[in-house]
Protein backbone atom coordinates (compact mmCIF):
# COMPACT_ATOMS: atom_id res chain seq x y z
CA UNK A 1 0.00 0.00 0.00
CA UNK A 2 2.83 2.39 0.77
CA UNK A 3 4.75 1.85 -2.34
CA UNK A 4 1.48 2.37 -4.06
CA UNK A 5 0.33 5.99 -2.73
CA UNK A 6 4.41 6.95 -3.62
CA UNK A 7 3.77 5.51 -6.77
CA UNK A 8 0.70 7.91 -7.01
CA UNK A 9 2.28 11.09 -4.90
CA UNK A 10 5.45 10.68 -8.12
CA UNK A 11 3.03 10.28 -10.67
CA UNK A 12 1.33 13.96 -9.53
CA UNK A 13 4.32 15.39 -9.26
CA UNK A 14 5.46 14.49 -12.64
CA UNK A 15 2.02 16.58 -14.15
CA UNK A 16 3.04 20.17 -14.66
CA UNK A 17 0.68 22.59 -16.62
CA UNK A 18 3.12 23.56 -19.39
CA UNK A 19 2.41 27.39 -21.05
CA UNK A 20 2.86 27.76 -24.72
CA UNK A 21 2.54 31.33 -24.43
CA UNK A 22 4.06 33.36 -26.94
CA UNK A 23 6.27 36.00 -25.58
CA UNK A 24 6.15 39.62 -27.32
CA UNK A 25 8.99 40.84 -28.64
CA UNK A 26 9.67 44.49 -29.79
CA UNK A 27 7.29 45.32 -32.30
CA UNK A 28 4.43 43.27 -30.84
CA UNK A 29 1.11 44.96 -30.17
CA UNK A 30 1.48 43.73 -26.08
CA UNK A 31 5.68 43.89 -25.88
CA UNK A 32 5.26 46.49 -23.32
CA UNK A 33 2.36 45.15 -21.90
CA UNK A 34 -1.25 45.54 -22.65
CA UNK A 35 -2.32 48.03 -24.75
CA UNK A 36 -4.39 51.14 -22.49
CA UNK A 37 -7.46 51.00 -25.18
CA UNK A 38 -9.45 48.07 -25.29
CA UNK A 39 -11.04 46.87 -28.45
CA UNK A 40 -15.13 47.62 -27.26
CA UNK A 41 -16.80 46.84 -30.48
CA UNK A 42 -14.84 43.68 -31.52
CA UNK A 43 -16.80 40.64 -30.63
CA UNK A 44 -14.58 38.44 -27.81
CA UNK A 45 -13.24 35.77 -29.09
CA UNK A 46 -12.42 37.45 -32.14
CA UNK A 47 -9.19 37.48 -33.64
CA UNK A 48 -6.95 39.55 -35.98
CA UNK A 49 -3.53 39.99 -37.45
CA UNK A 50 -0.92 42.28 -36.67
CA UNK A 51 2.51 42.39 -39.06
CA UNK A 52 5.95 43.89 -38.60
CA UNK A 53 9.73 44.56 -39.67
CA UNK A 54 11.94 43.46 -37.28
CA UNK A 55 15.20 44.94 -36.32
CA UNK A 56 16.77 42.64 -38.67
CA UNK A 57 15.36 43.01 -41.89
CA UNK A 58 12.36 39.67 -40.99
CA UNK A 59 8.63 39.69 -40.89
CA UNK A 60 6.59 38.97 -38.23
CA UNK A 61 3.23 37.98 -38.18
CA UNK A 62 0.66 37.86 -35.47
CA UNK A 63 -2.17 36.47 -34.73
CA UNK A 64 -4.27 37.90 -31.57
CA UNK A 65 -7.41 36.89 -30.08
CA UNK A 66 -9.63 38.93 -27.59
CA UNK A 67 -10.04 37.60 -24.43
CA UNK A 68 -13.29 38.00 -22.52
CA UNK A 69 -11.97 41.00 -20.37
CA UNK A 70 -11.12 42.38 -23.59
CA UNK A 71 -7.21 41.81 -23.20
CA UNK A 72 -5.17 40.82 -26.23
CA UNK A 73 -3.84 37.41 -26.13
CA UNK A 74 -0.68 36.27 -28.38
CA UNK A 75 -2.05 33.13 -30.27
CA UNK A 76 0.61 32.95 -33.09
CA UNK A 77 3.65 34.08 -34.74
CA UNK A 78 5.65 33.58 -38.19
CA UNK A 79 8.73 34.96 -39.26
CA UNK A 80 9.20 34.98 -42.99
CA UNK A 81 12.96 36.20 -43.65
CA UNK A 82 14.20 38.43 -46.69
CA UNK A 83 13.64 36.74 -50.11
CA UNK A 84 15.65 38.05 -52.98
CA UNK A 85 13.69 39.13 -55.81
CA UNK A 86 14.16 36.72 -58.78
CA UNK A 87 16.30 37.88 -61.77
Amino acid sequence: MRKLAMLFVVALASCTTASNAIEPIPGSITYNGQPRTKLTKSPIGSTFSHDFSMGDGRRAYETYRIAPDRSLILMNRVIMSDVPPDN
